[in-house]
């Protein structure tokens, strides 16, 4: 179990470095606590016996980190009108899916996600 919670640690920690990297708001910290805290929940989840639906804490997980990366978005909201933090919102749902992977004990799939959310992180931007 502690394995699945560095492993997620180590996945946000990652992903929030090219964010910090590039001064988003959302950076280093906020990635790694929330692999962190989506694998720990899928941990605790499949404590809960036979009287709980591991599958409803992961739903949980997802519909709550809706909300940071909402956070997110608002808080990048232009003053012409445009919305900013598409991107870092996106980057909070998708880590939240790794440490949530880790948590569940999908090493490689957690890995192998969190390598492609970095490379499509490094890919330059289309103007148009």
């Amino acid at each position: 179990m502690v394995l699945r919670l560095l492993l997620a640690t180590a996945l946000g920690t990652g992903i929030g470095y090219h964010r910090e990297r590039a001064g988003k708001a959302a950076g280093l910290r906020t990635h790694a606590c929330i692999a962190l805290g989506a694998a720990l929940f899928t941990i605790a989840s499949f404590s809960f016996g036979d009287h709980a639906d591991p599958s409803r804490v992961a739903a949980g997980v997802v519909a709550g980190v809706g909300f940071i990366g909402a956070g997110a978005i608002l808080r990048g909201m232009r003053g012409d009108g445009g919305i900013a933090g598409l991107t870092t919102a996106a980057c909070i749902w998708v880590t939240a899916a790794i440490g949530l992977a880790a948590g569940a004990g999908l090493y490689l799939i957690a890995a192998v996600t969190a390598l492609i959310t970095v490379i499509v992180l490094r890919l330059p931007k289309i103007s148009g």
